[in-house]
């Protein structure tokens, strides 16, 4: 697992590179092998979005995974260090529970689940994952927890109330 951060047309996105596969296709002069990048890809501001690439070398691969991720992101609604709310994301078999958790606790979570969070600049929350813990799957259930999360000024909008009657 890699990050590295990377200043194109004046754009500071969190690249990181949560699992690099290696595939053989057996032919007759031997194998050949192909590669495939899972590359996360936020601002470290609330906009976080995944990729997959495929390709015969590493680079590329990891290249094509981040375009993908680039044109994925979506903005989540996040608090200024943690998660609003408890909330379960699910993808296929892999499932997250994503906690809020108080200042100084950190993140708490695995590689995988870990590369989103920091991407979409949560400091403190806790984590864990239930059921697969394929990283392709855990990538999007995070994801997709992420995206499910909604502010109290969010629910308030939708409900035509005030932030006070709702917290009351």
């Amino acid at each position: 697992m890699a990050d590295f951060n990377k200043n194109t047309s004046g754009d500071e996105f969190i690249e990181k590179i949560v699992h690099i596969n290696r595939t053989a296709k057996v032919v007759k002069g031997g194998r050949r092998f192909s590669f495939s990048a899972i590359v996360v890809v936020g601002d470290g501001k609330g906009k976080v979005g995944c990729g997959l690439g495929k390709a015969n070398q590493v680079p590329e691969a990891i290249r094509k995974g981040v375009e993908q991720a680039r044109k994925d992101m979506k903005s989540v609604s996040i608090t200024n260090m943690s998660i609003p709310h408890e909330v379960f994301g699910k993808f296929g078999a892999g499932n997250v529970m994503l906690k809020p958790a108080v200042e100084g606790t950190g993140v708490i979570a695995g590689g995988a689940v870990r590369a989103v969070l920091e991407a979409v600049g949560v400091h403190n929350i806790l984590t864990k994952c239930i059921g697969s813990h394929n990283p392709h799957n855990l990538v999007k259930a995070t994801l997709d927890g992420l995206r499910r999360l909604r502010t109290p000024q969010q629910i308030a909008i939708s409900r035509g109330k005030s932030v006070e009657e709702i917290s009351a």
